[in-house]
């Protein structure tokens, strides 16, 4: 079977689904040290306490915005796949409501030095999925997708783009948060070293893997 013009292997697909999930363990994770969300989850998680939306809604909502702006950006050569990025974000909904119900058998972190390393842990298990499901090319979450749309318009790495973007999209949830909540909310010191952190971890995994392997992974290709 094709997609887009290459073959659906069983490992393409389960790339792609493992990646997804071990981004919304890290989020998860992230959520659970108490030390703010995951930069990718800041924007739905701060609706859900401004607005007591459901993560995975708030979740849904969020990437069919961010799709909307990759078609401005990608114009012509936006593809019509990109349009389920909104579906996918349903996916990536349940999967991070799943996780983040994981997390209730793991008690809170008692300590600043234990929330620490559950921020540390979310970092690699978000990057370790991003490495895993963008190259895949299938349907990347619209976050991604405006990551790969705004690397290839301004011909910048992916790895840099992600951080740029983390750290917009950390300043808006920032801003809902302190302006609904005159509080921090949903971001915190956690979030911030994710916004900085995600997009070095995604290059040095690529740089691991090139030294191991010999492949190159192009993590623009959409």
């Amino acid at each position: 079977m094709q997609f887009d013009g290459e073959e659906l292997s069983f490992r393409r697909v389960f790339n792609y689904v493992f990646g997804l999930y071990l981004i919304t363990l890290g989020v998860a994770f992230s959520i659970k040290s108490g030390l703010g969300s995951a930069p990718v989850s800041s924007i739905p998680y701060a609706m859900d306490l401004i607005w007591l939306i459901n993560i995975g809604v708030a979740t849904f909502i969020f990437h069919a915005f961010l799709v909307l702006i990759e078609w401005i950006l990608l114009r012509e050569n936006f593809k019509r796949k990109h349009f389920l990025q909104v579906f996918v974000g349903v996916l990536f909904g349940v999967f991070t409501s799943f996780s983040v119900s994981l997390m209730n058998f793991i008690p809170p972190a008692d300590n600043f030095l234990i929330a620490l390393l559950m921020t540390a842990v979310a970092i690699f298990f978000i990057a370790l999925g991003l490495f895993f499901y963008v190259p895949t090319n299938l349907i990347p979450l619209s976050v991604e997708g405006v990551t790969q749309a705004i690397a290839i318009v301004s011909d910048r790495p992916f790895s840099k783009i992600k951080v740029y973007l983390d750290i917009s999209i950390v300043t808006t949830a920032l801003i809902l948060s302190y302006g609904f909540l005159g509080q921090l909310g949903s971001v915190g010191i956690g979030t911030i070293i994710g916004a900085l952190f995600i997009g070095t971890t995604v290059k040095y995994i690529h740089k691991v893997n090139l030294h191991l392997t010999g492949n190159h992974v192009d993590m623009k290709k959409m």
